[in-house]
């Protein structure tokens, strides 16, 4: 059974990490603007066809996170990301980037492996040294 007061607060995370309001997050799934209220205020449980329309829409969302808060969100890296949400580029000029930590006694040892930069849309552009 679900927990409505986690599952509110997993879907507050989400909304949250995509920097989506509760207007604009059922807009995305093309829900009604009440639902998401009255899930916000537990008035109402999630239905199937809710759960399932997030999970759809929100790729790094984890169906058995989302029900049951096990598991990981978002996904690890090792979930495979929508072709159409990731942009991977070589990472230019890694040299240029300045340190911050030129103090820490295991500087020497550091190097970036990737940068990722989030946009409000809910996309992002990863670049790989």
């Amino acid at each position: 059974m679900i927990n409505n007061i986690e599952f509110t607060e997993r879907l507050t995370m989400i909304m949250k990490f995509y920097q989506l309001s509760a207007s604009a997050f059922a807009d995305k799934i093309q829900v009604p603007r009440s639902s998401i209220s009255h899930l916000l205020s537990g008035r109402n449980k999630p239905s199937l066809d809710f759960v399932l329309k997030v999970v759809k829409e929100f790729d790094e969302v984890e169906l058995y996170w989302f029900l049951n808060g096990k598991g990981t969100f978002p996904k690890t890296a090792t979930s495979s990301p929508a072709p159409h949400q990731v942009v991977s580029e070589p990472l230019k000029n890694a040299a240029s980037i300045p340190d911050q930590d030129r103090n820490h006694p295991n500087t020497h040892a550091k190097s970036i492996e990737r940068i990722v930069i989030f946009y409000n849309d809910g996309t992002f552009k990863e670049y790989i040294k």
